[in-house]
């Protein structure tokens, strides 16, 4: 596990000078790559050690790290020809994906906690250093208040249970004697906010809107991925409460998921549909945990995965018009199949995969999360009827309005789109539809 960290660590010097941008770039798509090699010539026992360890799960999720932070670096071109602080920017996507394999390969819950934690950090340094707006500044300290208030009371159960136990080591984590209670309440706290569920999701719109490129495709990509990560590993722990409780999270999280995909009918910017959705994509995925059976687990995590893919790919889409136009509105960006009209291509592509079409991850993911919810309790296909039918009905809105319609009279002209743009969105979309057919693999 180490020698892929300080791969990454011994990048960082080469920030320094701005002729280096490619090379980091280059270097982060090899470790990538040399991360996914290494994985079947291994024993499991090889990658895991005393403090850090890898299963597929956290595999997977660090592969999806590399992945997005590697393709962050080629969607931020603009931040490279304006030479706006590009080597800081590039400082920033390393720390942050130092900080994201640390946290999705500890095995020790305080060092999950202070590298969950520590990962809000460069994204709020990208937020409010590269941001389009000036309310970026009240989107960085939503963000980084709901989930640190959210999170520091689980910080002193911590303490607590290590002085009742004498450790943090997953393993070893068997009875919690009276913090027991505390120590759901709080976790679910903490990372419920994170993924985010409804009625604590308005961090997320708002940063997803002022963010740059580079922090909505890791806000959508990745760090929505580690509240989901955190309730998997602790579910061995809380399953006797959650037998109890779970029901009522299981509920508002579908219910809340619902009431998400009204709310994204009525968005005219681009970037906060794309943000609304995720919020109903992750209120699914909290139903599947929720259930604590395989399905549901197994379910959760490839539409963590294909929602990163796809997620991340449409917010590259709304980038490349933003870029062009200089705005996000819907009522600006109709008609864009006569401006782009390879990009419509793409945005069709992407859309049926944000939608669960085959032969998408997504599609896997949300099959058996119908499977583990019905399973679980069989009025729940109610909800579960909606939120399949709005997903593709707030998909089919943004995909006919951005493309169909009359065009804004301003300009007449026609733009192709560069190779760049075009490797980038089929490196989103060749992943997140050939994986469906390694589906055996989410189903170890």
């Amino acid at each position: 596990m180490l020698k892929y960290l300080l791969m990454i660590c011994f990048l960082i010097p080469l920030c320094i000078l701005r002729l280096f941008w490619w090379l980091v770039h280059s270097y982060m798509f090899l470790s990538g790559f040399v991360f996914m090699l290494t994985f079947y010539s291994y024993a499991d026992f090889n990658k895991v050690g005393y403090y850090f360890g890898v299963d597929y799960f956290s595999f997977s999720l660090i592969l999806l790290g590399f992945w997005i932070c590697s393709l962050m670096i080629t969607a931020s071109v603009s931040t490279y020809i304006s030479s706006y602080y590009s080597n800081f920017f590039i400082f920033i996507i390393l720390f942050l994906m130092i900080m994201l394999f640390c946290s999705f390969s500890s095995l020790s819950l305080l060092s999950l906690y202070i590298f969950f934690e520590s990962s809000l950090i460069p994204t709020f340094l990208l937020i409010l250093g590269w941001g389009y707006q000036p309310e970026r500044l009240q989107a960085g300290l939503y963000l980084i208040f709901y989930t640190l208030f959210a999170s520091l009371p689980l910080l002193l159960v911590l303490f607590k249970i290590y002085d009742f136990i004498g450790t943090l080591y997953f393993p070893l984590l068997i009875d919690f004697g009276s913090y027991y209670f505390m120590f759901y309440v709080f976790m679910f706290l903490a990372f419920l906010i994170s993924m985010p569920m409804f009625l604590v999701h308005l961090w997320l719109p708002k940063a997803h809107v002022e963010a740059p490129i580079s922090g909505s495709m890791i806000l959508a990509g990745v760090l929505l991925k580690l509240g989901g990560y955190g309730i998997f590993r602790v579910m061995k722990v809380i399953s006797f409460l959650g037998l109890s409780f779970n029901f009522f999270l299981l509920s508002l999280g579908l219910f809340g998921g619902v009431i998400v995909s009204f709310m994204c009918f009525r968005q005219v910017d681009l970037e906060s549909l794309i943000a609304y959705s995720s919020v109903a994509h992750m209120s699914m995925v909290i139903g599947g945990l929720m259930t604590m059976n395989w399905w549901g687990c197994m379910g959760s995590f490839s539409l963590m995965i294909g929602h990163g893919l796809c997620s991340s790919g449409l917010f590259c889409l709304s980038n490349i018009i933003y870029e062009r136009l200089g705005s996000r509105s819907l009522l600006i960006n109709k008609g864009m199949i006569n401006l782009m009209p390879g990009m419509s291509f793409w945005w069709f592509l992407l859309s049926s995969s944000n939608m669960a079409a085959p032969p998408s991850l997504n599609l896997f993911g949300e099959l058996s999360l119908l499977n583990s919810i019905i399973s679980w309790s069989t009025f729940s296909f109610l909800l579960l009827m909606f939120l399949s039918f709005f997903s593709a009905v707030y998909t089919l809105y943004m995909y006919s309005y951005s493309q169909h319609g009359f065009y804004y009279s301003g300009f007449y002209t026609c733009s192709l789109g560069y190779l760049r743009e075009y490797h980038l969105l089929f490196l989103h979309w060749l992943p997140l539809n050939i994986l469906c057919l390694k589906g055996e693999y989410f189903y170890f």
